[in-house]
């Protein structure tokens, strides 16, 4: 009785939660980190859901961690204005698409399934060029 009790509420429990409404979640932060989502700011809390459109924004000595539903990770550094303009990802299939843009300051980002899933699936724009990427790890520096 107790195991099926157990399975019962697990199983509710799984289902109970949306398919990932939110696209990640923040892990770290440290000083000025807030996330501005449709015109208002919010303070960039650990466990705050992201979702598209927001803009990751940090000021002097702001850091920001993100992992996102793909596994793709971000580490946005101090004076930083950071954009994810798209993000669609298909837990069944592994693939989708990831657009961030990068206004200004730097950007680490180690890549997930979605970039290792096709050619130009993620993409990252800067003031200055886009880049096309397929599972790696690198950083982005947009001088203010």
């Amino acid at each position: 009785m107790r195991r099926v009790l157990l399975v019962s509420l697990s199983l509710l429990a799984m289902t109970a939660q949306p398919a990932w409404a939110d696209i990640g979640r923040v892990k770290k932060t440290a000083g000025a980190a807030q996330i501005e989502r449709k015109g208002t700011r919010i303070n960039a809390a650990v466990g705050t859901s992201l979702l598209p459109g927001d803009v990751l924004v940090t000021g002097k000595g702001g850091q920001i961690a993100v992992a996102f539903a793909d596994n793709t990770r971000f580490s946005v550094g101090p004076n930083s204005r950071i954009a994810v303009d798209k993000f669609d990802f298909d837990r069944t299939t592994r693939s989708g698409a990831f657009e961030t843009r990068v206004e200004r300051g730097s950007l680490g980002v180690v890549s997930g399934q979605i970039a290792k899933s096709r050619r130009d699936a993620m993409k990252v724009r800067t003031p200055t060029s886009l880049l096309g990427v397929r599972g790696t790890r690198f950083i982005i520096n947009v001088p203010e």
